[in-house]
């Protein structure tokens, strides 16, 4: 992790932006003669790659809900 711990949610925003970028060029080289080829090939690429590191597991990002409320918390009325 390079950011603080407050914008931990953004590190795989980031992460996801460069692999998008670098499909994206992926699927430029591939179909440089149209754009609606250049969109399907790019897509192509990005659900192959975006599939296999879902089956891997990487970027696993794991949340917690508390259903009761701590000693902090304001109270409703």
């Amino acid at each position: 992790m390079f950011l603080p711990p407050e914008y931990f949610w953004l590190e795989p925003v980031i992460v996801a932006a460069i692999v998008v970028f670098v499909i994206d060029l992926i699927g430029n080289t591939l179909a440089f003669g149209s754009r609606v080829v250049n969109a399907f090939v790019t897509a192509v690429v990005f659900a192959l790659v975006f599939g296999s590191l879902v089956y891997f597991g990487y970027g696993n990002i794991s949340m917690t809900v508390s259903a009761t409320p701590s000693a902090s918390a304001p109270a409703n009325r």
